[in-house]
């Protein structure tokens, strides 16, 4: 409920920001442009962002007979979380990893790599696959859509105020302040970039515990954290885009560019700290 209640707080504090570009440009013609432009562009990645996600790591889907372990997991967890059961991808790498994609429980993806099931013992296979069937559950892609919908909002009003600037154009209306819409310009973008990323790792913390309910032990993922965090590092994944990296259980790119200034992911210690301290 904690988790729920911050990423509800973000999502408010990214839509306050709209409206106070709103107030500080005058008219709401520019804003209604700004809102078509980041809804029709989200809402299409929203779409078929998980068909374009499986095609970039190349991952292949497996029937009950290529992989029957997997399966059953999959099956016995999705049934307890009152989903239906996800369609199962695996990607050919050797890092140990997974995410989970799809509109909602009804189009849920679960893929794994190779390397993750060559490394977790089945108990450790078991924390993993429940944390991502938890994103399912609790609709994760959705609500990080919207928060991608109101972040690309301010983005585009921050490109337009500056624009605005250059051109000396503006609004005559008496409640704008083109003073306030240009400090916002430049403050709003690098907010509203921070709020995304506290949002996703929120959504982190919230998978990890509907996860260890799941599975009904905590410790089961809180080891295949420590096993994931020690080997991830070590082997790099060699598809994919860092732009994706939020969707993974651990980050796939670390050390790459300036990822690791802002993170997706919550520190992986303190994850586990936190699994390791809950019981049942």
């Amino acid at each position: 409920m904690k988790n729920q209640i911050k990423t509800g707080i973000f999502l408010g504090v990214l839509t306050a920001l709209i409206l106070l570009f709103g107030k500080a440009l005058g008219g709401s013609q520019g804003l209604y442009i700004a809102f078509f432009f980041a809804i029709l562009m989200n809402v299409g990645s929203y779409w078929f962002s998980d068909k374009i996600v499986l095609a970039m790591y190349r991952a292949k889907e497996v029937d009950y007979h290529e992989a029957p372990e997997l399966h059953q997991i999959v099956e016995e967890l999705a049934k307890r979380a009152g989903i239906p059961k996800p369609k199962i991808y695996i990607i050919p790498s050797e890092q140990p990893n997974a995410f989970a994609t799809g509109r909602g429980p009804k189009s849920g993806v679960v893929a794994v790599t190779r390397g993750i099931m060559e490394l977790l013992t089945p108990e450790e296979l078991m924390g993993v696959l429940a944390h991502e069937i938890g994103h399912i559950k609790n609709r994760d892609i959705l609500i990080q859509t919207i928060a991608a919908t109101l972040a690309g909002v301010i983005m585009f009003i921050s490109d337009m105020v500056k624009w605005a600037v250059i051109f000396g154009m503006g609004s005559d209306d008496e409640d704008s302040n083109p003073f306030v819409a240009i400090i916002l310009a430049i403050i709003a973008p690098f907010a509203a970039m921070l709020i995304q990323l506290a949002i996703s790792r929120s959504r982190e913390y919230l998978a990890d515990e509907t996860g260890a309910k799941l599975c009904e032990n905590p410790h089961y993922l809180a080891s295949a954290l420590e096993k994931l965090e020690a080997y991830s590092s070590r082997i790099p994944m060699t598809v994919g885009n860092p732009s994706t990296a939020h969707m993974f259980i651990v980050n796939p790119f670390k050390g790459v560019s300036m990822i690791s200034l802002f993170s997706t992911h919550p520190p992986i210690e303190e994850r586990i700290r936190r699994l390791r301290a809950m019981s049942f």
